[in-house]
């Protein structure tokens, strides 16, 4: 799930209380909101009441799908239809006519606070046989019968400083795991939401490192990991598997108060991915030749799949590859890169190279390990990258030679940046695919010249 909310085309309600054995039902989402509205406010109510207790009802249920307030619990549900612990669902119940036209033109929009992007907590009660610190639904008919507006109506029951999110992208919502544990060398958005909630915990667990959230799950990040691990009774394997993923982000979620009125938000800032949710045709880029290398490498060792030409460019050539791809391992063949395909994408690459023989390139260079060097790491493809660079500074003095010690430490990040300048790449002192391709190919010539 991204950090940015989506509006659901399902949801999955719970008939009961969490703990009980009772029925799961999936429901179209609008039609979610508009039983939800038809069981717990009057149709006879002003529409300014009417509409600031839609706005109410959908932003609660968004609340507990963006936060996966019941997943995060091992619950197969996304919420209950208990007004103990949620809001009012009657299976199968008559919805009513003016609240079913309000809700088709208002369910996919949401309040949140301003300068935050998590749908807010909009903690609702009847207001006469019980009160609570959020909206009073029988309050807004008074609020509405002196004249406020919807807007007015939640501003006065959960403050100033509230937007209302107008037509918001509705969409298949896929649990924020992303299916696969994430370990050191791994990168991407799922990286930097680790991270991301990792500081957040740390704040009040200072047991825990900081890290930079950059997306590139490298020593510190691993560091983190472990410690949260080992605060919370978890097996301190370093690598985010699905456990470990849920209790982080119920940690989170419980530090930052997203599901109560005085939540520590999620801010525009944290929100922002560092990397692409999805490549398609047309786009061009590093992380298009990183797909291209990825694509070639699986290619060559599988006769059905297609090689491409390395070029950063996704046009006809590499839309078929991804689509021969997707159809050969199980996907739906849009040749639209999401996580999915790239989960995948990476895990038969990490399988090839793990199951290649020692010294499987002889004097060239070796092939990508399947995972992004940076500082801190150790091991034989620090050593070859090390290497490679120290034959290449021969004829390009501005890369500084190196100790080939196997240790990725500031002078390693140093050379990486250094040639990732002079070639073009974003330089930032980790070795991805395209950075070890680029070094490889050049050290290939050199010794191919000898």
């Amino acid at each position: 799930m991204p950090l940015n909310p989506t509006i659901p085309t399902e949801i999955t309600v719970h008939l009961g209380t969490p703990q009980s054995d009772a029925e799961n039902v999936t429901v179209p989402f609008i039609d979610y909101i508009k039983n939800v509205a038809s069981s717990e406010i009057y149709p006879t109510w002003p529409e300014s009441s009417l509409r600031a207790n839609i706005y109410a009802i959908i932003t609660y249920a968004l609340n507990r799908i963006y936060t996966e307030w019941y997943p995060s619990q091992g619950y197969d549900f996304d919420i209950t239809n208990t007004t103990q612990y949620d809001q009012a669902f009657v299976k199968d119940r008559t919805i009513f006519e003016n609240i079913s036209l309000i809700v088709d033109d208002i369910f996919n929009s949401y309040v949140v606070e301003q300068g935050e992007v998590q749908p807010f907590f909009t903690q609702f009660c009847n207001g006469t046989t019980s009160t609570c610190e959020g909206l009073s639904q029988w309050g807004t008919v008074t609020l509405a019968e002196r004249g406020l507006t919807p807007y007015e109506i939640l501003q006065n029951y959960y403050g100033d400083n509230i937007n209302i999110i107008m037509n918001a992208p509705v969409a298949d919502i896929e649990a924020s795991y992303p299916g696969v544990p994430l370990r050191i060398g791994d990168r991407g958005n799922d990286v930097k939401i680790i991270q991301t909630q990792l500081n957040s915990i740390a704040k009040n667990y200072p047991a825990i490192p900081i890290v930079n959230a950059d997306g590139v799950f490298g020593v510190s990040t691993e560091n983190a990991v472990k410690k949260f691990q080992e605060v919370f009774f978890l097996d301190q394997t370093g690598q985010v598997d699905k456990s470990t993923w849920y209790k982080i982000k119920r940690y989170f979620i419980g530090v930052r108060k997203l599901a109560e009125l005085n939540s520590i938000g999620i801010t525009v800032d944290e929100a922002n991915l560092p990397f692409e949710t999805q490549l398609s045709y047309g786009d061009s880029g590093e992380s298009v030749r990183a797909i291209q290398y990825y694509l070639s490498v699986v290619g060559y060792f599988n006769s059905n799949l297609n090689t491409v030409t390395i070029d950063g460019v996704f046009g006809d050539e590499t839309l078929n590859a991804v689509k021969v791809f997707q159809e050969n391992f199980g996907l739906e063949p849009t040749g639209v890169v999401d996580r999915e395909t790239w989960n995948k994408l990476n895990q038969i690459y990490r399988q090839i190279v793990e199951n290649l023989p020692e010294d499987y390139e002889g004097e060239k260079a070796q092939i990508y390990p399947g995972y992004v060097l940076s500082q801190g790491m150790r091991g034989e493809a620090v050593r070859n990258i090390q290497t490679y660079l120290n034959r290449i500074s021969d004829t390009v003095p501005q890369i500084p030679k190196l100790t080939v010690d196997g240790i990725f430490g500031p002078a390693t990040a140093y050379a990486v940046r250094t040639f990732q300048s002079l070639n073009g790449i974003t330089p930032s002192g980790n070795v991805g695919p395209t950075t070890w391709q680029t070094i490889a190919n050049q050290y290939d010539a050199l010794v191919g010249a000898i």
